[in-house]
């Protein structure tokens, strides 16, 4: 079997002189090993050597069992936790580690230890097939545990999940990937959800970003039943999740499962941008189809969705679906029902009235009313607005009344349609090419946008309402400069508009962090720090249609200002409308007004027009107008911009 393996690498015909002699003497060992006596250590040196002649230090599937990528400061693992290695410098050392591996492979444990080969199942297993070993030289005949974990979760394939953006969490304001593993008995329900998350308790989202962009908070992955991913997703965050099926074999699944095994409760740190939730699932797809090195694709940051398109462009996703969440359900039934239906609705859930005391719970049209009941009931105990007792009270009504109907085929009701596949909207990156005038003096404009969705960019698969942008940096040349000009940085921008109803009462909020221009004393802007908080209500019955209002304050930190800082406070409204026209026509006309001091006293206001036109899935038009007032000068600017997404 040796000798095959030999072959099937193309040692002997297609090899060096060296590493043919290497493997010609191999083979003598090997024939002196097994014509004597050897124990497991010199067993292992043996297969130490193998693995040197083989090179197997230097192949991308060890390097991504390990984690292993090349940086400034040469070849690092990404995993941070130091039983992850075998090797004392095996973080950098692929050759170390892997002879430390192989070693421990056929090392007895020690007293309550783990045996190595059922602790790196992944890369035993891997070991095995590349150097043929001789398992009956292992000091444990079997890893019982391991195999009735394999036993109970017997994979079968995989689906890659996408619960949408959900700007009140701070570690999913980009949406969260996760890989669900569908078991022998093919019920979705039963499957098991493999996800990797920052392990932190910050609720502030805006202190989370800045602190994992800095690599502040371990990460872990975790093995959970699917259906309580779904509780905590679909019920809990509200949020809308697509599955993508993956094309991975049996096999290919079981190896995924085997790396999955070897990461328990091993922690690397979870970087915002790059080591997040995306960049670490690839790595279990690597592991899973050796060859496939998505992982190696990867240029700067990851954003969840453009770790799917990026799946996508290998050839991986095979099918598509979609599961509402129960907001979207509830709203699908609310847009159905009449004012008086959803009155009738709102009382049976929030009280405990008689059920049955209203003639319109008899029809197909009361059945449409007692199932929105009973998912708003739902909604209202998983956010605690309801006691247990309350809620299955209400809720035993509730079905009792519905149950009495049987079964209806009320066309009204039903599962909400699908909105946009997101891998159907605009790319992340955005560059912006525009011509304006600022009172009077005209102007070139560049501005790069590394991330993600803005409020004037097309909804297409994106949540509406939601505005998360990083990073975006503006420069401008006016006549007569030789240079560009640094017009803003905005670090951090963010707006969530949620709509309220009788229903669902959302608070809307914003913040913004970053260099902008203010006007001195005579007038000429200069660059600042800013920060720009804020919080109110938004409101939107009307499909397209975004009305809010927001109470708000500000503070600028800078030399050019007195004592070099500046606060102020205020308030800001705005409407924000979609017109389903061919180009997706965008309007939001905004205003916004503070009063800044203490010391340097005086009043800024601001009002404009902003319009987009969608000229194609990765392009587009915008043209802005704006007014501004502060310290007694007025300033007009006006904009045409060509966006193109990347």
């Amino acid at each position: 079997m040796l000798g095959t393996l030999g072959k099937r690498k193309g040692l002997w015909k297609e090899g060096p002189p060296s590493r043919t002699i290497q493997w010609v003497l191999w083979h003598l060992c090997v024939f002196c090993c097994v014509s004597s006596p050897v124990g497991a250590s010199d067993y292992a040196s043996v297969a130490v050597e193998r693995a040197k002649a083989l090179r197997l230090h230097e192949h991308p599937y060890w390097h991504v069992l390990l984690h292993y990528e090349s940086g400034l400061f040469g070849l690092r693992s990404l995993v941070d936790d130091d039983r992850f290695f075998l090797a004392p410098d095996g973080k950098t050392n692929p050759e170390s580690e892997l002879e430390a591996t192989i070693r421990a492979f056929f090392r007895a444990p020690g007293q309550g230890e783990t045996p190595a080969v059922c602790r790196f199942v992944a890369r035993y297993e891997w070991l095995r097939r590349m150097l043929d070993l001789d398992t009956g030289r292992l000091p444990v005949p079997s890893c019982t545990d391991f195999m009735a974990f394999l036993e109970q979760m017997r994979p079968k394939s995989a689906t890659l999940a996408f619960p949408m953006a959900h700007l009140n969490s701070p570690a999913s304001m980009y949406g969260h990937t996760l890989v669900t593993v569908q078991t022998a008995n093919e019920s979705a329900l039963l499957s098991y959800s493999v996800s990797y998350s920052a392990l932190t308790s910050e609720t502030f989202g805006p202190a989370f970003a800045l602190k994992s962009i800095f690599g502040f908070y371990p990460g872990y992955f975790s093995v959970l039943p699917y259906y309580r991913k779904l509780q905590e997703y679909n019920d809990v965050d509200h949020r809308d999740i697509w599955e993508y099926r993956l094309d991975l074999t049996e096999e290919e699944t079981r190896r995924m499962i085997l790396h999955v095994r070897e990461l328990q409760d091993i922690h690397s740190d979870y970087y915002f941008f790059d080591e997040n939730c995306s960049y670490s699932l690839m790595y279990l797809l690597d592991a899973a189809r050796d060859g496939e090195r998505l992982t190696g694709k990867v240029r700067g940051w990851m954003i969840p969705l453009d770790s799917i398109r990026m799946i996508e462009r290998a050839g991986m996703i095979e099918g598509v679906s979609y599961r509402p969440s129960r907001v979207t359900r509830i709203r699908y039934f609310l847009g159905r029902m009449t004012d008086a239906e959803r009155e009738m609705a709102y009382s049976l859930a929030t009280s405990d009235g008689d059920t049955h005391h209203d003639e319109g719970l008899t029809t197909g049209r009361g059945a449409l009313v007692l199932e929105a009941a009973g998912e708003y009931l739902q909604y209202l105990y998983t956010k605690g607005a309801v006691s247990r007792d309350d809620y299955r009270r209400r809720y035993l009504k509730i079905l009792t009344a519905r149950s009495a109907l049987g079964p209806q085929e009320d066309e009204e009701r039903g599962e909400p349609a699908p909105g946009a596949d997101p891998l159907k909207g605009h790319l992340s990156n955005r560059f912006s090419l525009g011509a304006g005038a600022r009172t009077g003096d005209p102007f070139v404009e560049f501005r790069v946008r590394p991330a993600y969705h803005a409020l004037m960019d097309d909804d297409t698969g994106y949540v509406e309402g939601a505005h998360l942008v990083f990073a975006d940096v503006i420069l401008r040349s006016y006549p007569g400069e030789d240079r560009f000009v640094l017009q803003a940085i905005d670090a951090i921008d963010i707006v969530s508009l949620c709509p309220r109803d009788r229903f669902f009462r959302p608070i809307s909020w914003k913040v913004k962090a970053g260099l902008t221009r203010v006007p001195d004393s005579n007038g000429a802007d200069r660059l600042v720090f800013g920060v720009n908080p804020g919080a109110g209500w938004a409101f939107g019955e009307t499909a397209g249609l975004l009305c809010y209002g927001m109470v708000e304050t500000a503070a600028y930190v800078g030399g050019v200002l007195e004592k070099d800082c500046l606060f102020g406070a205020g308030a800001s409204a705005g409407v924000l409308k979609t017109f389903p026209t061919p180009l997706k026509w965008k309007v939001h006309l905004f205003t916004r007004g503070l009063t800044l001091g203490p010391w340097d006293r005086h009043n800024h206001f601001e009002a404009g027009l902003s319009q987009g036109l969608t000229l194609g899935k990765d392009e587009s038009l915008g043209i802005d107008l704006a007014f501004e007032r502060e310290r007694g000068f007025p300033q007009w600017e006006s904009k045409v911009s060509w966006n193109v997404f990347f």
